[in-house]
């Protein structure tokens, strides 16, 4: 039973992994073909992954079986989960079905793509050398379940593939842009900001605007989170303290 009880976290674990992985076959074996319930499909399996990604780290704090062992599993499951099949699915879904039509955005495409996923390991590397070093209340960077959350919201939104050049350039500058937001020095509120009434009324509100928007609930959530963040960012540099800015830790 010892032992069973140790296996909890990292079952969790490989049914995030087993999520992530059936995302990415959706997604290659619709690529020629295009349905958009099946891209759909595909970014919702990512958001099951996301959710189990946090159950794993419940269960084991639950349990009191938390393991190096199983922080190692969960940062590769992350790579996997939302590096690897985030970028698979964009892949497919933004430039496999133009590729033949227009062979350079293929090509940047994938590019784009690795960068996405390049960008997720470099984020998921630094956050395990700097835990204890930072902040708990901001991450030092997006983190790479709210980047792939991200690209997967444009899929949930507007499920059918790209038509025309400009729209797949603008799947290639998504790629680029929360990628580079992984690999940024700015700081992202996290979940264990200080629970207070505004926030249980911004809880609310998210409720109606999901069952009143929702599939570009997820959208619109991003596009305020990304400019939100950014502006308290600025805020800090011009001085502002009315939301305390991140502490900053030393070596002593």
């Amino acid at each position: 039973m010892q032992r069973a009880k140790f296996a909890l976290p990292s079952s969790v674990t490989l049914l995030s992994i087993a999520c992530g992985f059936g995302s990415i076959v959706i997604s290659v074996d619709n690529a020629h073909v295009g349905f958009p319930q099946d891209y759909r499909l595909a970014a919702f399996l990512l958001v099951l992954a996301g959710i189990f990604d946090a159950l794993d780290g419940f269960v084991a704090r639950a349990t009191g079986t938390s393991s190096e062992f199983g922080v190692q599993l969960d940062s590769i499951a992350d790579v996997m989960n939302f590096g690897c099949a985030p970028a698979m699915l964009l892949y497919c879904y933004g430039f496999v079905q133009m590729g033949p039509a227009d062979p350079t955005l293929l090509r940047a495409g994938g590019l784009a793509a690795f960068v996405f996923v390049a960008c997720g390991a470099l984020r998921l590397a630094r956050f395990n050398v700097n835990v204890g070093r930072t902040d708990p209340k901001y991450f030092v960077g997006m983190p790479i379940t709210a980047g792939a959350a991200c690209v997967a919201a444009v899929v949930v939104a507007w499920p059918d593939p790209p038509e025309t050049s400009l729209q797949g350039w603008l799947v290639v500058l998504l790629l680029f842009v929360v990628g580079s937001l992984m690999v940024s020095t700015i700081r992202f509120p996290s979940s264990k900001q200080k629970k207070s009434m505004a926030a249980l009324v911004v809880l609310l509100v998210n409720v109606g605007l999901l069952a009143w928007l929702r599939f570009y609930y997820f959208v619109l959530f991003f596009v305020l989170y990304i400019a939100g963040t950014l502006a308290l960012n600025l805020a800090w540099k011009a001085g502002w303290k009315g939301i305390a800015p991140p502490q900053v830790y030393t070596d002593d």
